[in-house]
């Protein structure tokens, strides 16, 4: 298996074949490695290593050294030259240049004068590849004059005068440090009153007599000569003056309102304002136009000098410094310009090629002005030097094509401007040389299980090589173990397991030839403490032990040592191991702390520790139960990538033992202050292996648990965070639905921060139809939760997949799911609809179903509109109210129930999508039959005789058909009292009198209520007698039938029933319970009538139910006896 090289190392996978890495990269430039072996055999061309500074100032006391040395293959020789000329050395016999460098030695100890030599220098170093050049070295002898003598006058001033002492230092090289002293060499105390400035002299912004002194001297220090030069006594006399006058600011320095300064970027940019006036102004500072850079800013002599460090060309601009007292405020405007000596972009660098390479040299340098490039080749300017026709200049750039090996050369880059100039060397050294592989042979590698393997293979060649790695010679078959390759053709194995045992092969070729190499790899178990030592508390004077038992390699001799507190153990008898065990004896609180059991290998080592607490022995308190102490020391280590360990000490138990701790860690980056539960271990474990979740800033806390309740939480751990990787998962809740019917809404609930593992997380949404042969069409969107696909067909299966990635990589590939695009209106109404009426409330519908690509979408069901459009008994239409009902799914048939008796109807079937209802099938027109009629709407007694009452009732509000009969059944209930009661004469005159009384009541009652069917009926007062009396039957509780024995027939309708035989009729026929419900009576199968009227009238408001009830014809006859 062949492996693509990576611009820094890359990641594969190999498959069942023999392991085979493969290493190539497009020639820019080649390093050659520092090997000895390698470097005795090559040829290089020289390259300068060490060179004295540019601007070299030496001590003319001591002999002069100039610097130059370089590397080549063959050995270099050196050459100087000196302000420009060849200098040759071996004319002055106080020169001399060190064997195999070119570094040269003046001697002007012995004789001669370090001025004679100074000047310009320059070193060259050449071998047969080409020549490289020194920087121009500048040599100055430094200098420390002495002060010019004059007479200085004393000065005297009043109190509350400004006053500048001068110190005009000498000129030297380089500028000596200044500072003010007295005669006994104590510094004068400066303040806000009294400083020096940048240039030496002393301000004072006012005065005081204590200021009167005659020993102001001025020091001036030159360190590269170590002398001090003083300037003579200044004396100074203030006099004291009853009152002096307050004034406000004024500068001593710099004059007038505005000055200019100029620094060179990189530099210390310096401003200095010093006022003067009383009382003592305080200096404030501005930048006009903006702020003063952070952390670079600095403010010296009580706020007088601004420092900005690092200054770089965006610090130009105007600086206004204020000075201010009770009394007034002034500023000057100091206006800085920053310029810029060159300074490297790209700096060219060696080129190693092989014949008929190309390759590039860049030079790219930036400054203010902006810096001229020149090249030159083996130190000499390139438009004089020999010609090669693989080069081509292109300004700051040369561009080799096919070189071969006469093409070697050194080669100059200049960049100068006003202000400096910088010259780098860069060799082309054109090799062919065929591959080497510069590893040990047979080199033994061995490895900790589950850790990282680096198999070593460094090589040179030219062409460079391209690197093969194989696994065993016989070609076992690998696994899919993830492999890295780097581009030194280090092979990494960085999870190696134990079948990664074995030996692997480097290959490496190019064009001149091949070499290979053999390592070994052997992997060893892990070295693990399985018995750690425990927290223990002891008393005072008693003996503890500590077990560390330890499990490791067979191959592998470990060495176990013992710590306490990070430290070696005491050096004291009390204290033995013996095997597993420390032992501490005759414990004392000196002995209390933390003990490390470490387990140390040649390839790892492991630790654990417990601590040990000593309490005294006596007396012994009552213990305190409690939840437990929060833990402490908290301390990530293992820090990789997907976990991290954990350690923490325990804090007191509070003599309740620790049963468990409970991890919780914060993500800082997506969830600051939320803490979410992480994991949970026994008691007494102090570690816990913790897996991580890419790009999170982890902080834990822990907890610890007793059985009395929980501990408060630790401090929070350090944050930890994890590299970026590819989200392990995709969006959930992936829909595809249409809100349009050309288009395809893709919805999925997107990742949480937590869930992104690493940043710009995006989503990549692709679709395709279901049933056709299209390509995915693919589209990457921010972090949202909806797509829209336009131009969609209607209603169209669709198979969507959402994917989400992010700056690290993709997700794994999701599963495939499927939606459908917008839909529509039905196309196509329902055919052939008939009708089968069950009884004259119910109805059965049936239809045949419409075609499903008319459809048009998601089949919700079919409904059906139904109306009553007309009574069989009248024809006046009235408003018409149509009824719906919806059948789920594909049903073909349905249930009307509810439907009004005697009715015509008429109905129409739809079908129903997501979208709506499609078109309406042609109406359908059915017919109710017959039903049972309601109860007569009321029931009233008028004229009522001791022999005889008349009734009067209204027609049912639902006669449900063409009535044809009333049927009337009554019964007295009451006969036995009526015999008993009048056999009581007092009793027969009593209720004459209140007979009468209601007798004359009625009549006026009824002749006011004149309604109804008026019929006799004859009373038989003798119950005993009358043989049509019938007694209640028992078994359904009707009342028997009362018939006249003349004739036996019906009783006839009474004459208040409209002329015409219709039924009067509510103002609703569309409610499907309005008959039977509302009323006491109700009807037999036969029609006959049971139980008493109820008096329901027509459009009576909801509370009319409570109207009085009409006597039976029974408890009439009665009410009169």
């Amino acid at each position: 298996m062949q492996l693509k090289i990576m611009p820094k190392k890359k990641r594969l996978s190999a498959g069942r074949a023999p392991l085979m890495l493969f290493l190539c990269q497009m020639i820019s430039a080649l390093e050659v490695p520092l090997d000895p072996k390698l470097l005795e055999d090559l040829v290089q061309p020289p390259t300068i290593t060490q060179q004295s500074p540019k601007d070299y100032i030496i001590d003319p006391r001591e002999n002069i050294v100039i610097q130059c040395e370089a590397k080549g293959k063959p050995p270099p020789s050196f050459s100087w030259t000196r302000n420009g000329t060849h200098f040759d050395i071996d004319k002055d016999p106080l020169v001399t240049m060190k064997p195999g460098s070119g570094t040269l030695t003046i001697n002007i100890m012995s004789e001669g004068k370090a001025e004679t030599y100074e000047g310009v220098y320059q070193c060259t170093a050449r071998n047969e590849r080409g020549a490289a050049i020194s920087n121009n070295i500048v040599i100055r002898p430094s200098r420390s004059p002495l002060w010019t003598k004059e007479k200085l006058e004393p000065i005297t001033l009043r109190n509350g005068q400004s006053l500048v002492l001068p110190c005009r230092p000498p000129v030297g090289l380089p500028p000596p440090i200044i500072f003010w002293m007295d005669n006994s060499f104590q510094r004068l105390p400066q303040s806000e009153r009294v400083s020096q400035g940048l240039n030496g002299d002393l301000y004072f912004s006012n005065v005081l007599p204590e200021d009167t002194r005659e020993d102001y001297i001025c020091y001036a220090r030159f360190n590269h000569t170590q002398t001090i030069q003083q300037k003579q006594p200044i004396s100074v006399k203030v006099i004291s003056a009853k009152s002096h006058r307050q004034r406000p600011p004024t500068f001593l320095t710099p004059d007038g309102n505005t000055s200019r300064k100029e620094e060179l970027r990189g530099n210390v940019l310096s401003l200095e304002c010093i006022a003067e006036g009383l009382p003592t102004p305080i200096i404030y500072w501005i930048k006009e136009d903006g702020t003063l850079p952070v952390n670079r800013t600095f403010y010296r002599n009580f706020k007088k000098t601004l420092q900005i460090v690092q200054v770089t060309e965006a610090d130009s601009g105007n600086y206004q410094c204020i000075a201010k007292n009770s009394l007034g405020a002034i500023h000057h405007t100091i206006s800085v310009t920053v310029k810029a000596a060159p300074y490297w972009i790209i700096a060219p660098q060696n080129l190693v090629l092989s014949p008929e390479e190309d390759g590039t040299l860049i030079c790219r340098a930036n400054g203010n002005p902006k810096p001229r490039i020149s090249w030159l080749s083996n130190g000499v300017p390139i438009e004089i030097a020999p010609d090669d026709p693989s080069r081509k200049i292109d300004g700051d750039t040369i561009i080799f094509s096919k070189v071969q090996e006469r093409s070697s050369a050194v080669y100059q880059c200049n960049a100068s401007n006003e202000y400096g100039y910088l010259l780098a060397n860069a060799f082309v050294n054109v090799l062919a040389e065929p591959p080497r592989i510069l590893t040990s042979a047979n080199t033994l590698y061995q490895v900790i299980a589950n850790r990282p393997a680096l198999l070593d293979c460094a090589f040179f060649g030219s062409p460079l090589p391209v690197i093969e790695w194989f696994k065993d010679a016989k070609g076992s078959a690998l696994r899919e173990d993830i492999y890295v390759l780097h581009e030194n053709g280090t092979l990494e194995i960085p999870v190696a397991q134990k079948d990664s045992t074995g030996t692997y092969t480097c290959v490496a070729r190019n064009k001149l030839g091949m070499a290979k190499n053999d390592v070994h790899l052997e992997i060893k178990d892990p070295t693990r403490i399985i018995k750690q030592p425990e927290y223990a508390v002891v008393q005072r004077g008693s003996t503890v032990s500590f077990e560390c038992k330890v499990k490791h390699d067979h191959t592998l001799i470990p060495t176990v040592t013992w710590l306490k507190d990070h430290g070696e153990l005491p050096n004291d008898g009390r204290f033995t191991v013996d095997k597993d065990y420390l032992v501490v004896a005759d414990v004392n609180d000196d002995d209390g702390g933390t003990y490390t059991c470490v387990a140390n290998t040649t390839l790892d080592n492991v630790s654990a520790s417990a601590v040990l607490s000593v309490v005294a022995p006596t007396p012994t308190p009552a213990p305190i139960y409690d939840v437990p102490n929060p833990p402490f020391d908290l301390e990530l280590t293992d820090q990789l990538d997907r976990s991290v360990q954990l350690s923490w000490t325990p804090g007191d138990d509070n003599n309740s033992p620790i049963t468990k701790f409970i991890i919780e860690y914060e993500d800082a980056m997506h969830e600051p202050g939320l803490w979410h539960h992480q994991a949970e271990v026994p008691g007494t474990q102090t570690t816990a292996q913790l897996k991580l979740s890419p790009y999170v800033n982890y902080s834990f806390r822990v907890m610890a648990e007793n059985n009395l309740g929980r501990s408060l939480p630790s401090e929070a751990s350090e944050q930890y965070l994890t590299k970026a990787a590819e989200p392990d998962k995709n969006p959930t809740a992936v829909e595809g639905l249409g809100s349009e019917p050309d288009n395809l809404v893709i919805t999925w609930k997107p990742l949480n921060g937590f869930e992104s593992n690493g940043p710009g997380l995006q989503y990549k949404v692709s679709w395709r139809q279901k049933d056709g042969d299209d390509e995915w069409t693919s589209v990457v969107v921010a972090n949202v939760s909806k797509y829209i696909v336009s131009g969609t067909p209607t209603f169209v299966p669709y198979l969507i997949k959402v994917q989400a990635l992010n700056d690290a990589g993709f997700a794994p590939e999701p599963a495939a799911v499927m939606g459908h695009s917008g839909e529509d209106l039905p196309m196509v109404a329902p055919g052939n609809v008939h009708v089968n009426v069950v009884n004259s409330t119910l109805a059965e519908v049936h239809w045949d179903p419409v075609p499903l690509k008319s459809i048009r979408g998601h089949l919700q069901g079919y409904r059906i509109y139904y109306w009553k459009t007309q009574s069989s008994l009248t024809r006046n239409r009235r408003h018409i109210e149509k009824k719906i009902l919806t059948f789920q799914g594909s049903k073909t048939h349905g249930m009307l129930p509810g439907l009004e008796p005697f009715s015509h109807y008429t109905l129409n079937v739809r079908v129903v999508n997501g979208k709506g209802e499609g078109p309406a099938s042609p109406d359908k027109v059915f017919n109710t039959p017959e039903g049972v009629p309601s109860a007569p709407s009321s029931l009233k007694i008028v004229n009522p005789t001791l022999d005889s009452l008349t009734l009067e009732w209204e027609p049912p509000s639902h006669p449900n058909g063409i009535l044809t009969e009333y049927t009337l059944k009554y019964q007295p209930t009451m006969a036995s009292r009526q015999v008993d009661i009048a056999t009581q004469g007092w009793f027969i005159g009593l209720m004459c009198a209140v007979a009468l009384l209601i007798l004359i009541l009625l009549i006026v009652c009824f002749i006011r209520r004149n309604k109804g069917g008026k019929y006799p009926v004859k009373e038989k007062e003798d119950a005993h007698a009358d043989p049509e009396i019938q007694p209640m039957k028992e078994d359904d509780g009707t009342f028997g039938e009362y018939s006249d024995a003349e004739d036996h027939k019906p009783l006839k309708k009474g004459s208040r029933t409209p002329s015409d035989r219709t039924v009067k009729k509510e103002d609703s026929d569309d409610s499907l319970v309005d008959y039977g419900e509302g009323v006491n009576g109700q009807f037999n199968e036969d029609g006959s009538f049971i139980g008493q009227y109820s008096g329901k009238k027509e459009k009576e408001p909801a509370e009319g139910n409570e109207s009085s009830e009409a006597p039976s014809p029974v408890n009439a006859m009665n009410s009169f006896v």
